[in-house]
């Protein structure tokens, strides 16, 4: 496994861009299954997540290739309806495949999704839409095999505003006869980049971004050419980055609208922000003031993504912080390495209790899971001494693109190790 070296202390400063969105590509990837045809997909993050998607794309028979920052599917011909289980197993955003794949050919055969150790992610909400358009699904020996003869347009209410099962119902309804309309949908922006690629190779659907989404399903694509938005969780962990070393960061070509909420409880931490159209500058304070509380929300509310690096910083905050995680049930495993650091953390069901310290410590500390692994860094970061952040490349390189190297270029002393 792969470890990051960090000698805390140092102080970030200079200015970065961030790469295209991980939650955003990936089911424009798999999105690209429905034409039958060229994708041009750009600013495409170099991402291990990606890349297994990728594969799995090739797999069933699409010819793929990733050049700089873009990616070309081909999607022609008869692809295999039968999704290889092992990339499925590690990585849960394969799940998306399944809507796409029976919006095309009528029936997929998928196993069961896995991924990060965050708690119970049931797609019971995915499985339930796209038998309200029409297909029948059996669920047997840890495989799901959905098919219909037809799909057909129909009102779906989703208990809960679920992002995959939003987008895998869109991906499946924009070829059913007739229209759909996805009430209580997921507002976030990854559902907004996904409407406009849909909408760019001849889809009919309006309301993403709201929480009703109507789809008019119709029988023709074409080739497609699109450019996937700024991932607004790497320009958070980095806005974090520059607060927790009370740094002076500059990062560009985001849209800080998505990351309005990060904003807003930096600068309650007493960070100085500026934005601007398409970048935002942060000033970091010496020692940053607790938050109240900090509570994740679907968009537009504070994102559980951002609920590990948060806590990272308000551990050496001067005051008490509660988090409430109302998303994922397991998200405050990070939690228990944080305290190898010497912070201050309680944690009572789904709520932690931070009261900052005046300094963390180095340690060697696991990382369980993306978000958590990235808290660590940025934690180590602001440390005293060598913290080592180990399963690196198992769970922080699914989803930051060269991490190690763009702090490297900031002023942080981190080096990467196997």
């Amino acid at each position: 496994m792969a470890v990051y070296i960090i000698n805390g202390g140092n102080r970030l400063e200079g200015e970065l861009r961030v790469e295209g969105s991980k939650n955003a590509v990936l089911p424009i990837l798999a999105a690209s299954i429905i034409n039958g045809k060229n994708s041009v997909i750009h600013n495409v993050p170099y991402l291990k997540d990606v890349n297994t998607l990728i594969n799995v794309l090739e797999s069933i028979g699409c010819k793929c290739s990733f050049e700089g920052d873009t990616v070309i599917v081909n999607s022609t011909g008869d692809l295999d309806i039968n999704i290889p289980e092992k990339p499925v197993r590690e990585m849960r955003s394969s799940i998306i495949l399944m809507g796409a794949m029976l919006g095309r050919f009528k029936k997929v055969k998928i196993s069961f999704p896995g991924g990060c150790e965050i708690g119970l992610r049931p797609i019971n909400l995915h499985l339930s839409g796209l038998r309200l358009l029409g297909a029948k699904i059996v669920e047997s020996n840890g495989y799901i095999l959905c098919e219909c003869d037809k799909l057909y347009g129909n009102d779906i209410y989703l208990d809960y505003p679920s992002v995959g099962a939003t987008e895998n119902i869109m991906l499946a309804a924009v070829m059913a006869e007739g229209v759909t309309t996805i009430k209580n949908a997921a507002r976030e922006p990854e559902i907004v980049d996904l409407q406009n690629f849909l909408n760019k190779m001849g889809a009919k659907i309006v309301g993403a971004g709201t929480d009703t989404i109507r789809i008019q399903g119709v029988k023709g694509f074409h080739d497609v050419e699109h450019t996937v938005i700024p991932d607004r969780i790497v320009a958070g962990t980095y806005a974090v980055a520059a607060a927790i070393t009370g740094g002076r960061v500059i990062i560009r070509d985001i849209i800080p609208e998505h990351i309005k909420p990060v904003i807003s409880k930096l600068r309650e931490s007493g960070c100085t922000i500026y934005r601007y159209d398409k970048d935002i500058s942060i000033i970091g304070k010496r020692r940053p003031n607790a938050v109240n509380i900090i509570k994740t929300m679907p968009y537009p509310g504070f994102p559980t993504d951002m609920q590990a690096q948060m806590m990272a910083l308000m551990c050496i905050s001067r005051g008490t912080t509660m988090f409430i995680e109302t998303i994922f049930e397991s998200r405050f495993k990070h939690a228990e390495e944080l305290i190898k650091m010497g912070a201050n953390i309680r944690i009572e069901g789904r709520s932690a209790i931070v009261k900052g310290v005046n300094k963390l410590k180095g340690a060697h500390v696991f990382s369980r899971d993306l978000r958590g692994g990235a808290a660590l860094v940025l934690a180590g970061l602001a440390a005293e001494g060598t913290t080592i952040v180990d399963n690196v490349d198992l769970h922080i390189e699914r989803g930051y693109e060269n991490l190690d190297l763009k702090l490297k270029d900031l002023g942080a002393d981190i080096t990467k190790e196997k």
